[in-house]
């Protein structure tokens, strides 16, 4: 499949809106992608307000955008973190997908002035509460892809958040996943130390329907594996809070 034909078949309401004018700008330096440029020029100034079903590539595409963000956030482009971005889409989409996907990656990241406001905004009307929180999850897997997170690239993801209308537990849920403490397991089930065991329980229940793999199976398969990696990590805070207190 041409990149032309991929793009072009891969996304919907991300085709509009700030997004879609990031994709303008970056499809403008590749030669094979001319038709591609033109269909989301016809629509550029279509309101994304409008109802249009999240597609499995409006989901690509934001985290191709995020994930340029969170990269140069710091100052400097890693290349663990490169390729921990490339490995991921391989693992999700194939390598042929995947090439397509890394080459905008690269375009994207040439610009220098995206809002990360506007595209946050976009994502957070059109995006469901799931697949938003499954992007922060992979923003931070990004982020810790060369073994450290940097308090630029951590300020950054937080703000991210907070633009897609992630809570603060929310959050600190997930960035738990990544940062082990003492605390971890309290702050993956959003819970504080002086929690009951039911408490834990009635915790445990929540977080796992929150987290459900199911909760994004309209990304496609290929996005599965990412959300029973947060799932598993819902389980396995439990399991230790079960084992530390015999319950």
């Amino acid at each position: 499949m041409s990149f032309s034909k991929w793009i072009g078949a891969a996304l919907g309401w991300s085709f509009g809106g700030p997004i879609g004018a990031i994709i303008g700008l970056a499809l403008g330096s590749m030669a094979d992608a001319i038709g591609a440029e033109e269909r989301i020029g016809q629509r550029q100034y279509r309101q994304y307000q409008e109802h249009i079903p999240t597609q499995p590539g409006d989901f690509e595409v934001s985290l191709l955008v995020l994930a340029s963000i969170v990269i140069k956030a710091d100052g400097k482009q890693d290349r663990r973190e490169l390729d921990f971005v490339r490995q991921q889409f391989v693992s999700m989409y194939g390598k042929e997908r995947a090439n397509h996907a890394f080459r905008l990656f690269k375009e994207i990241g040439k610009q220098k002035h995206i809002s990360t406001r506007e595209v946050c905004q976009q994502i957070r009307h059109m995006m469901q509460h799931a697949s938003r929180l499954q992007l922060v999850h992979f923003l931070f897997g990004i982020a810790k892809a060369d073994g450290v997170a940097t308090q630029e690239e951590e300020r950054q993801i937080h703000i991210m958040a907070g633009y897609l209308g992630i809570s603060a537990a929310d959050y600190e849920s997930i960035k738990a996943m990544f940062y082990k403490s003492s605390d971890s397991a309290y702050k993956i089930l959003e819970i504080d130390k002086n929690a009951s065991n039911d408490d834990i329980k009635k915790a445990y229940r929540k977080m796992a329907k929150k987290y459900h793999p199911d909760k994004v199976i309209h990304l496609g398969e290929e996005h599965r594996d990412g959300a029973e990696a947060k799932f598993r990590q819902v389980q396995d805070a439990y399991e230790q809070l079960q084992k530390e207190r015999g319950f």
